[in-house]
């Protein structure tokens, strides 16, 4: 058994070829942020009959049993990227859409900080901070 196969039942999901073929695509992705219609094209040019309603489908069941996470970066567009357990936050540049990766134990002890001192206890958050390149 493959260990795609694997974690779509570990994630309680029926294996299903487009399910197999949607994971694998996801693993490969060089870029990890990936749009539907990204899957959906990448689908198409490998000869696989997926519609782009089943990409939506299965990325959303996906979503929803923790393998992937979705972000909705500069103008709400949905992108998504395997969920690997390690907590980071994202740089978009705003004039190519490039994403880029971080972890800053600065922000996130501060972050902590600023949820005691308003009576909170941090369950979660999204950094998502946006520039564009430095001028020479």
């Amino acid at each position: 058994m493959s260990a795609g196969n694997q974690e779509l039942r570990k994630a309680g999901l029926k294996v299903t070829l487009p399910r197999i073929k949607i994971l694998q695509l996801l693993e490969q992705a060089r870029d990890r942020h990936v749009s539907a219609e990204d899957v959906h094209k990448a689908l198409l040019e490998s000869g696989e009959d997926v519609g782009l309603a089943t990409v939506y489908r299965v990325l959303t069941q996906f979503e929803q049993v923790g393998l992937v996470e979705r972000h909705n970066f500069d103008g709400g567009h949905a992108v998504f990227e395997l969920d690997s357990g390690a907590h980071h936050d994202h740089m978009v540049c705003s004039e190519t859409g490039k994403v880029v990766e971080f972890h800053s134990e600065k922000i996130e002890q501060l972050q902590e900080e600023i949820a005691r001192e308003l009576g909170y206890e941090l369950t979660g958050h999204s950094l998502v901070l946006y520039g564009r390149p430095l001028q020479p």
